[in-house]
């Protein structure tokens, strides 16, 4: 024992458990063995004072503390086993063992059971038999424990084929409720798949001998793991296994990282291994089970005969067997450096996992492609990337065995790349790959989908490099497409699609489509029809593949809209100038109806796409919201905040005064908004027509009733957001000075941006709100008071006020 004497009392424990965890020189598992071993100390002299010389009773600890795995704040698992002769003496002991345990503020997870009752419990509990599997002895009768740890073993072998599968679903059912670890910007170390439990899930695997799961690199990322948790109960305190935003610096910094992305990254990196690892034991054990229920009776039907699964043919040295792909008997990985591609791209195609021996072996013998490719690579990798969602397994198969990383060198700096943005549901190596199989449905609308495919593939590829990820990308992607074997012309739209990923969803969301210098600028960029084609798609594939906060209805009809008026552009035809656009009817009836009232006047009418199909019902884009009011000062703010009261979300807005008709006296201004309900149903036209006239003459205070309801909802912790930021967007328009807003999306952002920019004597030509998750980009087209943009100067100081008065 180590330390027996000078630990035995709480005190003394305490203290030398203090010390150890302040050493900086003893960390990962160095220091959680020694804090196992010094508790192992502590409790065995507990119970010698507590039982000197019994027979008939042990201490085990189980679970992690049996694995020797104890985290600064870790439970401790510990089994009180005794023959049942003494139930007396047994409960003291407990006593004694349990009360100092409390005493020092540790969580105990206890039980004290006769071997039977263990052994009973266990085949009634999947968890408990689990943590019966990491028995280990701490004091007393030796040869209790080990007959329970023989007996408990025995158990599991025998029962294996009925328990695990029910292991196996309690993983899902974590997996399905926890996430994926390594796409969770806040994960759960333990719980989430990819996580500490799934590491035990494999070694109880292990120990059933029917499967087991692959070595390589497993210890190593569940030592990361376990590390990381460490640091994350060092910084806060706390027995957690969640790493939240606000404690990831800390935790990285505890660990020597440079930040908190380069601790995400490790987490992912560990995650990783442990889920592929997973995916291939849990295969592994179907088929052995599956195996084992079949072969019997074609035994018996064959007269004891033991048939050899079939080996189908799929491409040149790659066969079907039992399920998965392997690599063909006269396969020669070493001569044939397609094959990796080649096996890929058949798994895809044929919808069934890579062997994992055979991904091995063509890792072990592959070598560089020559640059540039052959036809036949270039060709094998389209088809993976056009395969659909059976793309995502066969190419982390690759990646795990680092072949994506010998075939394409700049994908290691976006591997498990964090991003954080709540938006995106995965990491930058992730996307594109859900990128590339969106875009797969796309093939049959693009005269070229080996370029959209490509695209795809490489549109973020310059996340992993500093500055604007698009103009870092545009240089890597055409180094990539000219070294995967595109000719030059190819090779520039692939570099273009990259560079201009995001332009027409930005335009789209952010700029009055109806100006001809928006239309112009995107057609001059594309610069032909075949590559708006292309960028079309792989806009929508790029959205569909962040998340359903990414993509919409209403997105989808602007990003059509722009790229209709982008094709005529490029077509030779000339795009209407905005003043040429006449009042409807229904506009000018509102504007009469306005006059003569002396009040505001408004119409709600659903906006919906039409049905892809006859039987089906059309999409709501949203609603589209027309007011006429009697020109007048601070319309702009009173119609956001109303709108905001009322819950009701602003995707675009458009003002402009309205020349009446000969004999009406007076002006109005017309706004046309696209508004959708943020919960619920919308209001009735009446009510918000109400508040709109109360907000007008001043008798609503906006600004209170916003204040009211938003400390009504206690803000959850979290990254404390960035500060606002607006800009002037240079030519943007010819007709108005376009001013672009980033901030934190809140209700009433847009009633603080209207009352700013009303105190900057400034005329709101129109607005294009575009929010992604927490974040809103607002770009507002604005005049001087005669209709034309602002001098430089002018338009650089509205922009400091406006940016002041949203950081107040």
């Amino acid at each position: 024992m180590h330390g027996q004497a000078e630990n035995s009392g709480p005190g003394g424990y305490a203290a030398a458990r203090l010390r150890l965890l302040n050493e900086k020189a003893r960390s990962g598992p160095p220091r959680r063995s020694a804090l196992a071993g010094l508790t192992d100390d502590w409790l065995a002299g507990l119970f010698a004072a507590g039982a000197p010389g019994a027979r008939g009773v042990s201490l085990v600890a189980v679970g992690g503390y049996g694995r020797a795995e104890l985290s600064p704040r870790s439970d401790l698992d510990l089994l009180l086993l005794h023959d049942g002769s003494a139930t007396g003496t047994v409960s003291a002991l407990a006593d004694r063992l349990w009360y100092p345990v409390w005493d020092l503020g540790l969580a105990l997870d206890h039980s004290v059971r006769t071997p039977a009752e263990a052994r009973r419990t266990a085949g009634e509990d999947l968890k408990v038999q689990l943590g019966l599997l990491d028995a280990r002895h701490i004091a007393g009768d030796l040869g209790l424990t080990t007959a329970l740890r023989t007996t408990v073993l025995a158990d599991w072998r025998n029962q294996a084929p009925k328990r695990l599968p029910a292991l196996r679903e309690l993983c899902e059912e974590r997996a399905a409720r926890q996430g994926e670890l390594q796409y969770l910007l806040e994960p759960d170390l333990k719980e989430a798949r990819g996580g500490l439990r799934d590491v035990t899930a494999l070694r109880a695997v292990a120990a059933s001998w029917l499967a087991d799961a692959p070595r390589e690199g497993l210890a190593e990322a569940r030592s990361s793991l376990l590390d990381v948790r460490d640091a994350l109960h060092l910084t806060t305190g706390r027995a957690t296994d969640r790493l939240a935003l606000q404690e990831q610096d800390q935790v990285a910094a505890e660990l020597g990282l440079l930040d908190a992305d380069a601790l995400l990254r490790q987490v992912y990196e560990a995650a990783r291994v442990i889920a592929y690892a997973g995916d291939v034991t849990w295969r592994e054990v179907g088929r052995v089970l599956r195996s084992r229920s079949v072969r019997p009776r074609l035994r018996a039907m064959l007269g004891g005969g033991k048939p050899a699964p079939e080996r189908s043919p799929l491409a040149e040295g790659v066969v079907e067997h039992d399920g998965e792909v392997v690599l063909a008997r006269a396969a020669r990985p070493d001569r044939d450096p397609v094959l990796p591609l080649r096996a890929a791209a058949a798994a895809a195609q044929a919808g069934l996992p890579l062997n994992l021996h055979a991904v091995r072996r063509m890792a072990a013998g592959a070598r560089a492609l020559p640059s540039p490719w052959p036809a036949e690579a270039r060709q094998q990798l389209l088809t993976l990337l056009g395969s659909g969602r059976p793309t995502v397994d066969v190419w982390e198969a690759l990646e795990a065995e680092g072949l994506i990383s010998l075939l394409l060198p700049d994908w290691d700096r976006v591997r498990c790349r964090p991003q954080r943005n709540a938006v995106h549901l995965w990491t930058v190596d992730r996307h594109l790959i859900e990128t590339a199989v969106r875009a797969s449905a796309f093939t049959r609308r693009v005269s070229r989908p080996d370029l959209l495919l490509i695209a795809a593939l490489l549109h973020d590829i310059g996340k992993g490099w500093p500055g604007d990820h698009s103009v870092a990308g545009e240089v890597i992607a055409r180094d990539v497409a000219a070294r995967i074997g595109f000719d030059p012309a190819d090779v520039t739209v692939v570099a273009t699609l990259v560079r201009h990923h995001l332009l027409l969803v930005e335009t789209a969301t952010r700029r009055d489509l109806d100006d001809p210098a928006t239309v112009r600028s995107v057609a001059e960029a594309v610069g032909s029809p075949g590559t708006l084609e292309l960028l079309h798609a792989l806009t929508e594939a790029d959205a569909l593949a962040t998340g359903p906060a990414a993509w919409s209805s209403w997105r989808a009809a602007l990003v059509a809209d722009l790229v209709k008026r982008v094709s005529a552009v490029l077509a030779g035809q000339t795009p209407p100038d905005p003043e040429e656009a006449l009042p409807t009817a229904q506009h000018e009836r509102l504007a009469l109806e306005a006059v003569a009232t002396g009040a505001p006047v408004l119409s709600l009418r659903a906006q919906t796409e039409p049905a892809a199909e006859p039987s089906d019902d059309p999409e709501p884009l949203g609603v589209e919201l027309l007011i006429a009011v009697p020109e007048q000062a601070g319309v702009l703010p009173a119609v956001a905040g109303v709108l905001a009261m009322h819950r009701l979300t602003v995707r675009t807005a458009e003002l402009r005064s309205l020349d009446l008709p000969d004999g009406v006296d007076g002006s109005v201004l017309l706004l046309d908004w696209r508004v959708a309900a943020e919960y619920g149903s919308l209001p009735q036209a009446a009510r918000l027509r109400a508040d709109l006239v109360r907000a007008l003459d001043g008798s609503l205070d906006i600004s209170a009733r916003l204040a009211e309801r938003d400390a009504a909802y206690p803000r959850r912790r979290g990254v404390v957001a960035p500060p606002p930021r607006v800009t002037v967007a240079p030519a943007a328009s010819r007709h108005a000075t376009v001013i672009e807003v980033r901030a934190q999306d809140a209700p009433g952002l847009l009633f603080r941006i209207g009352r700013a920019l009303e105190d900057a004597a400034v005329r709101v030509r129109s607005a294009h709100v575009s929010t992604l998750g927490a974040n809103a980009v607002d770009a507002f087209y604005v005049t001087q008071e005669q209709g034309v943009p602002l001098p430089g100067e002018e338009a650089v100081a509205v922009a400091r006020k406006l940016e002041e008065a949203l950081r107040a």
